[in-house]
């Protein structure tokens, strides 16, 4: 019984009861695997982000992250800060302007949403 509640005391705190995982999948545009990086390690910079995998082909970024930590606007918005476009915060001009050649994609001009008009062509590998 006192192996039990010693083992019971040890594992319990990190049980991670309250937790709230979410899943969430949206469009990041980049154009390579120096973006992938980019966009993967801006999401998994916010404490609450557990995991981040963007495609390349689909453009789709999912992530699991805890919801009592971090809300998802924040995750679009630390992805603009790195220069990508996502489907709810467009990226500043200045910071997307800087990103290497092979990481620019076709931005509509003047779109707030963050929407692109197409994908550029992948020119870097992973």
């Amino acid at each position: 019984m006192k192996t039990f509640l010693v083992i019971a005391f040890l594992v319990i705190p990190f049980m991670g009861f309250g937790q709230q995982t979410t899943k969430a999948e949206f469009k990041v545009y980049g154009a390579c695997g120096m973006c992938e990086t980019r966009i993967e390690k801006a999401a998994k910079s916010l404490d609450g982000v557990a995991s981040a995998d963007w495609n390349l082909e689909s453009k789709m970024l999912t992530i699991q992250y805890d919801a009592n930590k971090v809300e998802l606007e924040d995750v679009h918005k630390k992805i603009a800060e790195a220069g990508h476009d996502t489907e709810m915060v467009r990226a500043n001009d200045e910071v997307y302007e800087k990103l290497p050649a092979c990481c620019h994609y076709e931005r509509r001009a003047g779109d707030k949403t963050g929407q692109a008009a197409k994908e550029g062509g992948s020119c870097c590998s992973r």
